[in-house]
């Protein structure tokens, strides 16, 4: 019985893993003056008059989430990269980082599921090509309704209205909207502003049960995907004229 279980998780465990993964970051109904703007319009997203505004360019942006396989039998399953290259909005810095933030608008349709060379520069545990068959399977379980219901709610929102720390050490307090959802986090920022370009980048971790998401199982979680899962990202924008 155990063995035959092992088999069928072997079979869905690529799509409903990071499926699992991209349902969670939801926890309370929010509603935002900027929540329909899509990805891109970044001039339909309020800027405090006081601060500078930066355009993310989505050519020179990426955001990376890695979700991990667990359990006694985790060897049948795949850790998986999801990558996401299309973002658009803006960033705004103010005098300090209390009276800075930003915008940024994710196109779900856009994410990419496993390509090699995120898989290659995720690390030794994302080894060799995932399938075609299976990126695809697992590209369309995470867009169908139940999930991230890409028809409905064709983007993703991550807002931080202000940050804290000094801008050698900034901690952006954001806030992801998925569909209607909303939920807090803190992200730890590293800043870079040259010129007429800021970079904002770092990494973070998150729960999946701390958003009311139970982690994919199989046999009795023989086969199972880890609760926590790494979020990286490096967003470039350019000064508006």
């Amino acid at each position: 019985m155990l063995a035959h279980l092992a088999r069928a998780a072997i079979r869905l465990m690529p799509g409903l893993g990071a499926a699992a993964l991209l349902a969670g970051c939801a926890a309370g109904p929010v509603e935002t003056e900027s929540g329909r703007a899509s990805a891109g319009a970044a001039t339909t997203i309020p800027v405090p008059a006081a601060a500078r505004a930066f355009d993310v360019d989505p050519a020179r942006t990426r955001l990376t989430v890695l979700v991990y396989r667990a359990g006694p039998l985790a060897r049948f399953g795949h850790n998986h990269a999801i990558t996401s290259g299309q973002e658009g909005g803006v960033i705004w810095l103010g005098s300090a980082p209390a009276t800075s933030g930003f915008e940024i608008h994710v196109p779900v349709s856009a994410f990419i599921v496993d390509d090699p060379q995120a898989r290659a520069a995720a690390g030794p545990e994302f080894p060799g090509a995932v399938p075609d068959e299976a990126r695809a399977g697992t590209t369309t379980n995470m867009l169908r309704a139940e999930v991230l219901d890409a028809e409905r709610y064709p983007e993703i929102v991550v807002r931080a209205r202000s940050a804290t720390g000094t801008w050698q050490q900034v901690v952006a307090h954001a806030s992801i909207r998925l569909k209607d959802m909303e939920r807090d986090v803190d992200v730890p920022v590293v800043l870079d502003v040259t010129g007429d370009t800021v970079t904002a980048s770092g990494s973070f971790q998150v729960r999946q049960t701390d958003f009311g998401i139970t982690p994919f199982s199989v046999a009795g979680g023989a086969i199972q995907v880890a609760d926590v899962v790494d979020v990286h990202f490096e967003i470039t924008a350019a000064a508006r004229p």
